[in-house]
């Protein structure tokens, strides 16, 4: 057992992976999304699988878990998407696996609380829903308020759904520190039409409120 850590836990699920044709294909797709987002994004522990269509990973911010989130869902090929349950409070390593550490705490258990929720939302009425957040008990003064947060989440949900593919590469981009020159050159077309695109879109937006969250 070892030292409690602090933080936002983060669990990772596949939306429809049942219904995928290739699930196999499916599966190497997520774990390369993966990798490029760990490599981007600091971690106390980077997204991995766990079991099944699950990947787990810890952040020691909120700013880096929406982050982080955002950048894998962006990341993957359409049509794959993914769900994600985040969770705020303590938690501890109590043993390893074949996985990886086994982890227990306060922090996990709201990040699956979470997950769950976010999956309920999202057959109910909001469809384009495919996050949440839940900060454990006796830790609201410690961590970002649950309520704003979610409020940012369905917004951003709702943003992300309605982007087109090039709207969400522009996004990924700048999210990994691009120019909107280098943007342009890669997609074939003026710094203009980017600009336009990126507020238009609502990219800039969601930007802009990950870095008032850090």
């Amino acid at each position: 057992m070892t030292a409690p850590m602090v933080g936002i836990a983060v669990i990772v699920d596949l939306v429809g992976s049942r219904a995928q044709p290739d699930r196999a294909a499916a599966q190497q797709h997520l774990v390369e999304s993966l990798g490029r987002v760990n490599a981007e994004v600091e971690a106390i522990q980077p997204l991995s699988p766990t079991i099944g269509d699950e990947c787990q990973g810890a952040y020691a911010d909120l700013g880096s878990a929406l982050r982080a989130t955002l950048m894998l869902r962006l990341d993957l090929p359409e049509p794959l998407d993914c769900r994600f349950g985040m969770g705020a409070g303590p938690w501890e390593t109590v043993g390893r696996s074949d996985y990886g550490p086994m982890q227990d705490g306060p922090g996990w258990w709201s990040a699956r609380d979470a997950i769950v929720e976010a999956k309920r939302r999202e057959v109910g009425r909001h469809k384009s829903l495919r996050s949440w957040y839940a900060v454990a008990d006796g830790h609201a003064a410690t961590f970002p308020d649950a309520g704003l947060t979610r409020a940012l989440l369905l917004c951003r949900d709702q943003i992300v759904s309605g982007m087109n593919r090039r709207s969400r590469r522009l996004l990924l981009g700048l999210l990994r520190g691009q120019s909107q020159v280098e943007l342009a050159a890669a997609e074939g077309v003026s710094q203009s039409a980017v600009s336009q695109n990126l507020q238009r879109s609502g990219a800039l937006a969601l930007v802009g409120a990950i870095e008032v969250v850090r």
